[in-house]
């Protein structure tokens, strides 16, 4: 099943932080302007991210670009759906992502998003039950170099701007896949500008109901 992701404004103050964290990748102001527009159109933002085989599992590494100076993993709850679109499931996602290049020029997206083991999935996926809620999934990101923490953060997916569905409904819209799709519903955790992941570093992904997943960075 190919993965898919989007990204989804938090809150006001979060999504003003995504917003400016953006507008920094971006060498000139219509490029902020332009993720501004992105932030608040009606249609969410939903790009390709992974084919089954560059995806890696726990444990396995994640990598980043040689041709990237800027690189961040980005924590996600991840969607698992049917061919028809419903939510089947849930798991951890982590979409490693090449800021460098991403704000050279938005058209370099693929290539920021799009490599060998720029997408890791897991440790399980954890079947829907007829109580739970959106709003109940708290996600933390976790990353240590030569095991000292160099960052830590925490989120909800009740800050999330739109529903899980509704991020489903638009994946399918005029879109079939025959064998469903992981789709990662955005993150709300950012790292400061002057961090980049280094090959050695260790990322961990927790989703409380869901487990840990964790990757070392090659």
């Amino acid at each position: 099943m190919p993965a898919k992701r989007t990204k989804y404004a938090n809150d006001k103050e979060r999504r003003l932080g995504k917003v400016l964290a953006r507008m920094e990748e971006s060498e000139t102001q219509a490029g902020g302007d332009f993720y501004d527009r992105v932030y608040e159109a009606e249609r969410p933002e939903l790009f390709f991210k992974s084919m089954p085989g560059r995806v890696v599992a726990p444990g396995a590494p994640i990598r980043i670009r040689r041709d990237s100076t800027w690189n961040v993993p980005e924590p996600e709850l991840a969607l698992v759906l049917s061919s028809s679109g419903a939510i089947v499931g849930r798991t951890i996602g982590n979409d490693v992502s090449s800021r460098s290049i991403e704000g050279e020029n938005p058209l370099y997206l693929p290539q920021a998003k799009v490599y060998d083991g720029s997408c890791a999935l897991g440790p399980m996926i954890v079947l829907p039950d007829g109580d739970e809620q959106e709003s109940a999934w708290s996600i933390q990101l976790s990353i240590t170099r030569a095991g000292v923490s160099m960052f830590s953060g925490e989120t909800s997916t009740s800050q999330m701007r739109r529903t899980q569905q509704e991020l489903a409904d638009y994946l399918f819209r005029e879109l079939t896949f025959r064998a469903g799709a992981f789709l990662l519903t955005g993150t709300g955790i950012v790292p400061p500008d002057d961090f980049t992941l280094r090959s050695g570093d260790v990322v961990s992904i927790t989703i409380a109901g869901i487990g840990t997943l964790e990757n070392p960075v090659a």
